[in-house]
């Protein structure tokens, strides 16, 4: 069978298998065992649970739990709550001050969590009903935050980035100061289309029959401070060689709990059952996904489909600017039909040495891949972001959702190309402060 037989035969049963609705982890699963059995006959079932158990048993997933608990515990408690006033009380004169708001408390709240459902979730929870409350369509408040949410995979510390750099055995330090500014950038641009677009319909709502008084304004920042505070410690560790990733992830993990149950008198064994389990719950997710992305990755191999697609790509006699295009369409196309993770797990590898050989930054390269995938989360078919929103406002239709969103889609097309004109956005601040790469 030839490969490109044998990689439709996959992909179309890939496809079908998330049409009915199966789990993603589950369906990766599935289609790469139906790969290898073309590939190896009965024998595929001795490298099954190999495979799947290699594909996540690495040291520094650990890292992974530890930043999901990390958000989990900030969304569970009223933590997220005082994150999302603080904002609000800062920017409630602006016009579409409460969509700034939103934005801003989901880029804070990336920086707690690595995940863009949980910052979704915990923003939008608390979000979207004042919104909506306040007078905003439901499209812009639903779309702000769902956009809002996948700063959570590009502004550190990021479950993608540390995926990405074991995947290519980077450093993850780098990768994380990589982010930075290009998440910065990019909360900055959410916000500048937010305010586009508030003068362009008349939106003042933020301000109508509310003040704040300067107490007002500072009144919740004593809880608030020392979970920044934790944030940059953590990031700090990392950046100075203190500590690996997993041991920053740990200790992060169990500061923010102290202060979170200290500061709100958090004592009652529910509210610990809540977070252990909702972070337990993602976590699992993700490294079942990881699994079984693994073992897929491994029957794209055995199949030859990895190789004769590295063979094609390669073999261009393109413009390197043309090459990262069709990367580019690739890595859209992927992101919409599969989560970031999974695309990561796969793809990585294989792009890698291709965008290395044709002479760009891999660390720039890990930025435009992430944002890519940021786009995919909230475009159909999976659109991630936008199911976890309908999930937790049922009364807004999926579409209005979609439309609320597609605009920050656009921006985030605008940031890869500022990117690709810019590379030095991505690469500055790992050069300065860790040194030029090697």
């Amino acid at each position: 069978m030839s490969p490109t037989l044998a990689g439709t035969l996959l992909i179309c049963g890939l496809l079908v298998f998330l049409a009915t609705g199966m789990p993603i982890a589950f369906a990766l699963g599935l289609a790469a065992m139906g790969g290898l059995f073309m590939a190896m006959g009965p024998e595929v079932i001795g490298v099954v649970a190999e495979t799947m158990f290699a594909g996540i048993g690495n040291l520094a997933f650990v890292s992974i739990p530890m930043f999901v608990l990390m958000g989990a515990i900030v969304a569970g408690t009223p933590a997220g709550a005082d994150l999302y006033r603080a904002l609000d009380r800062w920017m409630y004169k602006v016009p579409g001050g409460l969509v700034l708001s939103n934005i801003g408390a989901c880029a804070v709240f990336s920086g707690m969590t690595g995940s863009s459902p949980a910052t979704c979730a915990a923003i939008g929870k608390l979000g979207i009903p004042e919104m909506i409350n306040r007078g905003y369509p439901s499209s812009v408040a639903t779309g702000s935050i769902a956009a809002g949410g996948t700063l959570g995979i590009l502004l550190p510390p990021s479950v993608t980035m540390i995926i990405y750099g074991i995947a290519t055995e980077t450093s993850i330090g780098r990768l994380f100061l990589a982010g930075v500014l290009p998440g910065l950038m990019l909360t900055a641009m959410f916000m500048a289309w937010a305010m586009i677009d508030a003068r362009r319909k008349g939106f003042r709502f933020g301000a109508e029959g509310v003040y704040y008084s300067l107490r007002d304004k500072l009144a919740a920042l004593p809880r608030i401070l020392p979970l920044m505070l934790i944030i940059l410690g953590v990031l700090y560790v990392l950046y100075g060689g203190v500590a690996t990733p997993s041991e920053a992830a740990g200790a992060g993990a169990m500061l923010t709990l102290v202060v979170v149950v200290l500061a709100y008198r958090l004592f009652k064994m529910g509210t610990f059952r809540d977070i252990f389990g909702s972070g337990m719950r993602e976590s699992v997710m993700i490294m079942m996904i990881l699994a079984s992305a693994e073992l897929f990755a491994f029957a794209l191999s055995s199949l030859y489909i990895t190789q004769s697609l590295a063979e094609t790509i390669a073999s261009l006699e393109v413009n390197r600017w043309v090459l990262m295009a069709v990367i580019n369409v690739f890595l859209l196309v992927a992101g919409m039909f599969l989560p970031p993770v999974a695309v990561i797990v796969m793809s990585a590898p294989l792009l890698f040495p291709i965008v290395v050989q044709a002479g760009f930054d891999p660390y720039w390269f890990a930025v435009v891949l992430t944002i890519n995938m940021e786009i995919g989360l909230i475009t159909p078919p999976l659109g991630l972001n936008l199911f976890v929103i309908n999930g937790i406002a049922p009364q807004v239709p999926t579409r209005e959702i979609l439309w609320g969103a597609l605009p920050y889609a656009l921006v985030m097309v605008l940031a890869i190309i500022i990117l690709c004109l810019f590379p030095q956005i991505a690469t500055i601040l790992p050069d300065y402060v860790m040194g030029e790469a090697i």
